[in-house]
C-alpha cells in the first residue's frame, strides 16, 4: 500500500520530513533525541514487567529505555509513520540485545489497540503533528489502562534559538513562500497550553513541568545537523540544490559571524495517572 493511502495529509507530511531526516538521527549534534526520550522515560518510575506504547516513537529514543526498565517480561510496541526512523530503532534495539520491543509502521493517532491495554503511553514531541490534537490525546488515554500513566513531552519557547532565528530569517530571503510554513512545534510551548490540550481531551488534573535546557554544538556549522536531523527538514527539501545551498551558506556564515554554538532547548513535561 502507498504511503499516500495508509495516511492524512498531517501524518503524511510528518512521514516525508522525517523519513528523510532518518539519515541524520545518529549524528552527535542531534543527540537531543535520545536525551530527552530518556529523561520523558525517567519520570514514569516504570516497573518490571509492564506494557509501554510510545507513539511518534521515531528512532526509538524514549521506546529503547523503556524497554530497559521494563526487563525482558515486559512489552514496549513504538509506533511511527516514518519507516526509515524505525528501521533505525530496529537496528538500535538488535544492537543493544533487546528482544522486549517492536516497531510498527502506522498512524499513531487511529492505531486501532485495544482499550485499557497499556501500564503507559508515551508521545514524545510528536502530539503537535497530529490534524486534532485533543482527539490524539483523548485516543492515548483511551489506551492507558487503571493505574497507568500517559506522557507528553512538547519543546518549550524558543527552541534552539538564536539559531532558529537566523534559520527563518534566511529562509524568508531565499524562499519567501517558505517563512515559516512547517513548524508545528511552536504552537503548545508551555506549561498552560498543555495542560489546556489535556482538559479538551477530557483529561483531568494533568501535572506539567518547564524545565530549561541547552543544547551545545561542536561548532557553528553543527547546526545544519540539526536542520537536516530534524522538522526544519521540511524546509529543505522543498528547495531546489541551488537554494539549498544558498540557505546552508548564508545560516552557518551568520552563525559563525556570531560564534553560536549553544542552542535553546527547554521542554515542557505532562504526565497523568489513571485513577485505579
Amino acid at each position: 500500500m502507498e504511503a499516500g493511502q495508509q495516511f492524512g495529509e498531517y501524518a503524511l507530511r510528518a512521514a516525508r520530513t522525517y523519513g528523510a531526516a532518518a539519515d541524520h538521527y545518529e549524528r552527535p549534534q542531534v543527540g537531543f533525541w535520545d536525551r530527552f526520550g530518556a529523561a520523558t522515560v525517567s519520570r514514569l518510575g516504570l516497573s518490571t514487567g509492564e506494557n509501554v506504547l510510545d507513539l511518534c516513537c521515531g528512532a526509538g529514543a524514549s521506546a529503547l529505555p523503556a524497554a530497559r526498565a521494563v526487563g525482558e517480561n515486559g512489552q514496549v510496541t513504538g509506533i511511527d509513520v516514518a519507516e526509515p526512523l524505525l528501521a533505525l530503532a530496529r537496528a538500535r534495539a538488535a544492537a543493544d540485545g533487546l528482544t522486549n520491543v517492536e516497531f510498527r509502521l502506522a498512524d499513531a493517532t487511529a492505531t486501532g489497540l485495544a482499550a485499557e491495554s497499556f501500564d503507559a503511553v508515551l508521545c514524545v514531541f510528536g502530539v503537535f503533528f497530529a490534524a486534532d490534537m485533543p482527539a490524539f490525546v483523548a485516543h492515548m488515554w483511551r489506551l492507558v489502562r487503571p493505574g497507568g500513566v500517559l506522557a507528553i513531552t512538547v519543546w518549550g519557547p524558543g527552541l534552539f534559538e538564536p539559531a532558529n532565528t537566523v534559520f527563518w530569517e534566511s529562509v524568508r530571503d531565499v524562499e519567501p513562500a517558505l517563512y515559516k510554513a512547517f513548524n508545528p512545534w511552536d504552537e503548545i510551548t508551555t506549561p498552560e497550553l498543555l495542560a489546556g490540550l489535556f482538559a479538551k481531551a477530557g483529561v483531568p488534573r494533568a501535572s506539567t513541568q518547564a524545565v530549561a535546557g541547552t543544547h551545545n554544538l561542536d561548532t557553528p556549522d553543527g547546526f545544519w545537523d540539526v536542520v537536516l536531523g530534524s522538522g526544519y527538514r521540511s524546509t529543505v527539501e522543498a528547495l531546489g540544490a541551488a537554494k539549498r545551498d544558498q540557505l546552508q551558506a548564508q545560516v552557518l556564515g551568520e552563525l559563525r559571524a556570531r560564534g553560536v554554538t549553544a542552542l535553546r532547548t527547554d521542554v515542557i513535561y505532562a504526565t497523568v495517572r489513571r485513577p485505579r
